[in-house]
């Protein structure tokens, strides 16, 4: 499953990214922008893990490459919840810091809620933003999220305390 992008695309993880995710994911500043099951530093292990595990989880496709001009500079992918929450997606992404502020996670964002909507039966999308990263809630407001909640004090990365921002979507409303 490919997913075309206005200066790009969305496609499968494969082998031959190991290199390049390993590389492009092993930088503090990526790292300090998401969960802690994001590993610092990231290696080749690290990228075989995820590769691997992208592939395990078959079609229809939940977590994707971001490609531009044949390159990969990031990843974006959906966590779909299940027991009282089923219908929910989490959505999450990032960019590698040499292609930031190109536009670039606005159009993989609005490409993957596209095929989200249309391809499982999801009645929310959310996402969560560190206080310290507006321009990641800049990209869901651009894709129509709204910030529906700000809770203080509530993530600590790399020993610093910032705000938890939870963002939200609710197709066809």
């Amino acid at each position: 499953m490919e997913l075309a992008m206005s200066n790009g695309r969305l496609r499968p993880f494969a082998s031959g990214d190991r290199a390049s995710l390993a590389e492009l994911a092993n930088e503090e500043r990526i790292w300090r922008n998401l969960t802690d099951l994001f590993p610092n530093p990231y290696g080749l292990d690290n990228a075989d893990e995820w590769i691997e595990r992208c592939v395990q989880e078959g079609e229809p496709t939940r977590n994707f490459a971001i490609e531009v001009d044949g390159r990969l500079v990031g990843a974006i992918g959906l966590d779909l919840l299940d027991g009282e929450k089923a219908g929910v997606g989490n959505v999450g992404y990032w960019v590698g810091v040499d292609f930031w502020n190109r536009g670039i996670a606005t159009e993989a964002l609005r490409a993957l809620v596209e095929y989200v909507v249309a391809s499982f039966p999801i009645r929310r999308l959310q996402a969560t933003v560190f206080g310290w990263n507006p321009a990641s809630g800049r990209v869901l407001e651009k894709c129509g999220f709204i910030l529906e909640g700000r809770f203080p004090n509530a993530i600590v990365k790399g020993g610093d305390v910032t705000d938890e921002l939870v963002y939200g979507l609710v197709p066809n409303r």
